[in-house]
């Protein structure tokens, strides 16, 4: 069976691994356990696979913290700094990451208009980036499933904000599936790998859960 022909990449509406970047903001263990929106576990591991998707299917990173220069902050959580291939932290006294010119710059070196963000906190981290980064023409995607807020109303009201402004939401499950479209891709082993991983933490998450209730 034959794989279907690949669009040009630069003219697709939906994602492909030639067109976007991956912008990480803010993974740092201080900004989890601000963290009241989501289950902190949970988060942590969707990051986590949201990092591996972006090493396995080789888009650009450009991942960002805040303050640890300035020693207030940790560097990035080890676990996503290790699904990334430890990539280069840019750190910033910003919170906004749009107002740090190093960041700015290494999104726009990239070449690519398709930015997708993931960060932590939703209200701040990934609204205000976001925003700022539509309003120069980018188009910006925000993934759902591993963003998280102090409060669980702080984070659906930036996520109602960034939709406003034309931000578009996806998990990244659909992320993944998006990437690869066509099973008999190069990347196909990437994506079943990924989903076994997904579907085994989601178990094991759920077990921990009911555990936990006993």
């Amino acid at each position: 069976m034959q794989q279907t022909p690949i669009r040009n990449p630069l003219q697709d509406h939906l994602l492909a691994p030639e067109n976007c970047v991956f912008a990480f903001i803010d993974y740092q263990p201080e900004q989890f356990l601000g963290v009241q929106s989501k289950d902190r576990e949970e988060l942590l591991s969707n990051a986590v696979m949201l990092g591996k998707i972006a090493h396995d299917f080789q888009v650009p990173v450009v991942l960002s913290t805040v303050g640890v220069q300035l020693g207030v902050n940790q560097a990035t959580s080890p676990e996503l700094r290790n699904a990334l291939g430890n990539a280069e932290e840019i750190d910033r006294t910003t919170l906004n990451s749009w107002e740090d010119q190093d960041f700015v710059r290494a999104i726009k070196k990239t070449g690519r208009k398709k930015i997708i963000m993931a960060g932590l906190w939703t209200e701040v981290c990934v609204a205000f980036p976001a925003l700022d980064a539509i309003k120069d023409g980018f188009d910006v995607y925000f993934v759902v499933d591993a963003i998280g807020g102090v409060t669980k109303e702080s984070h659906e009201t930036a996520v109602q904000r960034m939709i406003q402004a034309g931000a578009k939401p996806l998990t990244s499950l659909a992320l993944a599936c998006e990437l690869q479209r066509d099973w008999a891709r190069n990347h196909g082993d990437t994506l079943r790998g990924i989903l076994r991983g997904y579907f085994q933490n989601r178990h094991k998450l759920r077990e921990a859960s009911i555990a936990a209730r006993h």
